[in-house]
């Protein structure tokens, strides 16, 4: 079987390219079955493999195999980071839904075949791809491939972030990015299950619109008085985890001296190191590629984690993940449901008009793959 795939390549001159390559798709082994894929979506986490730091701006068209590809320059200071990269062809696409074409031999693939998944595990950006059983999810017949396309990335992105906060004991959450598709995805879970959350946005249209979905506590971030908000938010919920999408500057510090104030509030008794009450943030995103800057104002009880759902995952088990799929499945219209700006094919993704747009990562704005 061949299949179009999309591929990634940083190439010594500076540049990075994706290009579009047809390749063998292999025949499903006992546990594993062939999806045929018809929608994909383009999340922040596909874009650093494609783009990686790439300037956006200099989005150009090229050739490559017979078909449409893109390249952007890549900034010296990235070209460092990106070294290991240099002359290799990565598949793109985290997460997809699709039918299932063909199946192992085991009874769990044979009762697959005819149905409709949502799948993930890379390389999705692809007419065919064969996974294992177990990166798969069986969806309700009426789901529309649309509608499962982001049953994983961001869907469990945001129940990991409540599981985490239950396994370590916290009581509260606070997030950045909250307007994004994840960021109302987390709102609605919060709500639905009574646990308290922080939205920290960028505007006043981004405070807005959660305000309007009943979030309680958002706070903005370009505001004059956004300490005195964030302050006030982290007293009145007790959050002592955050999770920050943005990952460079200065946010995750502010998040970190605000917690601390809070808890120096609560305390019966002074202590010149601090307040004892534990307090975590995790960068999960780098919608900042400037260094994380940290003045430790914030006593000597905190840790800084990176954060990434597949870890988690192994971390959990299979129990709280199936939990957790399951959910999905049964909220994939109202909680989890999805919202797309753009729908493009394969073919459109892979050229400078698309890839401008998708490329800003700005939020509300989300291209959707199509088949």
């Amino acid at each position: 079987m061949k299949s179009l795939q999309m591929q990634s390549c940083v190439h010594e001159e500076g540049t990075i390219e994706c290009a579009l390559f047809e390749v063998d798709i292999a025949s499903p082994k006992d546990n594993e079955v062939m999806v045929k894929i018809e929608a994909s979506p383009v999340n922040p986490s596909d874009l650093g493999l494609m783009f990686g730091a790439a300037d956006v701006d200099s989005i150009r068209a090229s050739e490559r195999n017979g078909h449409p590809s893109i390249i952007l320059d890549v900034p010296a200071p990235a070209m460092r980071a990106m070294a290991t990269r240099i002359g290799e062809w990565l598949p793109v696409g985290n997460e997809a839904c699709g039918t299932v074409v063909e199946a192992g031999a085991s009874p769990e693939a044979q009762a697959l075949i005819g149905k409709r998944v949502a799948l993930f595990g890379g390389e999705m950006y692809a007419d065919y791809r064969t996974v294992s059983i177990f990166q798969v999810i069986p969806l309700l017949d009426s789901t529309t491939p649309e509608e499962g396309a982001s049953c994983f990335v961001n869907p469990m992105t945001a129940l990991g972030f409540v599981e985490t906060m239950k396994m370590e004991g916290h009581k509260a959450i606070v997030h950045t990015a909250a307007a994004s598709n994840l960021g109302q995805m987390l709102n609605r879970i919060c709500l639905n299950d009574g646990i308290p959350l922080v939205n920290v946005v960028r505007s006043e249209e981004q405070v807005a619109l959660l305000k309007g979905q009943g979030a309680e506590h958002v706070v903005n971030s370009s505001a004059e008085d956004f300490t005195a908000q964030l302050s006030a938010a982290l007293s009145a919920t007790g959050a002592t985890l955050a999770f920050d999408a943005i990952g460079g500057g200065k946010l995750g510090n502010a998040i970190l001296m605000a917690m601390e104030a809070a808890a120096v509030e609560r305390m019966t008794e002074w202590s010149r190191y601090g307040s004892n009450e534990f307090k975590q943030l995790y960068i999960y995103g780098a919608l900042d590629l400037a260094p994380t800057t940290l003045n430790r104002g914030y006593g000597f009880s905190w840790g800084i984690n990176g954060w990434l759902l597949t870890p988690f995952m192994m971390k959990a088990g299979r129990e709280i993940v199936g939990r957790m799929q399951s959910r999905v499945v049964a909220e994939l219209t109202t909680t989890f449901a999805s919202h797309y700006s753009d729908r493009i094919t394969l073919a459109e993704s892979v050229t400078p008009l698309a890839g401008a747009k998708y490329g800003v990562r700005r939020t509300g704005q989300k291209a959707l793959i199509t088949f």
